[in-house]
């Protein structure tokens, strides 16, 4: 019996033709935008470290200098004042005037300054930054910024805004934090206080409520940053621990 074998010839049509066409079209160009997204992702973030690693350069420079008996840096970085006499108190003025002048302003490789009015460090969270004394969508990507309130460390309600990072810098890992966990603000003196968390809500951006100043005579921190893809702001309050 013999086998007949059909072939069936396929015809290339124009139309088929130009529909190859745009699935070629449509493929590069599909390749090519991921391409460039991901070009995109690699520069931000490192755009992003650049920026952020002005904040370290700045920490660096804010070291205290210590003098006779007056200053004395303890082994955790925290500047102890020994209050012997008159004299000693008004060196210690004196002294913590002068570092008050040399470290407020920190100029950059870039030529650009930055004044800074304290360091907030928060171990839980391995978080230690400076804090800006302006607030600006510039300054922000450097570091945490001063937002509304007294001077660091009195009686009233400070208040720091940063960037929320997936990555755990800045503000990334604020939504860590639970009541009772420690936070450090050290001012431009030398003097730290430790401010205990006790409470953490999330609230819409034109909610400010938050910035209160009315702490019945106490000294507060509030930390803020975006939360939900930027749509609302979280918030942590803490209360000078006594």
């Amino acid at each position: 019996m013999n086998q007949i074998l059909v072939t069936e010839k396929l015809y290339i049509t124009p139309e088929i033709k130009r529909k190859k066409f745009i699935y070629k079209i449509e493929f590069f160009l599909s390749v090519f935008l991921v391409c460039l997204l991901f070009s995109y992702y690699i520069y931000a973030e490192y755009d992003r470290n650049k920026t952020e690693q002005v904040s370290q350069e700045i920490l660096a420079q804010l070291k205290y200098e210590e003098s006779d008996d007056t200053i004395k840096k303890a082994n955790d970085d925290t500047i102890v004042v020994i209050l012997e006499d008159k004299e000693a108190q008004k060196q210690k003025e004196e002294i913590a005037k002068k570092l008050q002048v040399d470290t407020a302003t920190y100029k950059s490789a870039e030529g650009i300054e930055y004044t800074t009015e304290a360091v907030l460090e928060i171990p839980t969270i391995q978080l230690k930054y400076p804090v800006l004394s302006e607030t600006s969508p510039d300054l922000l990507f450097v570091s945490l910024n001063y937002f509304h309130g007294p001077e660091p460390n009195e009686v009233g309600n400070y208040c720091i805004v940063g960037h929320y990072y997936q990555s755990g810098k800045m503000f990334g890992n604020l939504h860590k934090l639970k009541n009772g966990d420690i936070a450090k603000l050290t001012d431009l003196s030398g003097r730290t206080i430790e401010y205990e968390v006790y409470d953490k809500f999330v609230v819409k951006p034109t909610d400010t409520s938050c910035t209160s100043q009315l702490t019945d005579g106490r000294k507060e921190l509030t930390l803020i940053t975006c939360t939900n893809h930027g749509k609302e702001r979280l918030v942590v309050k803490l209360r000078e621990v006594r």
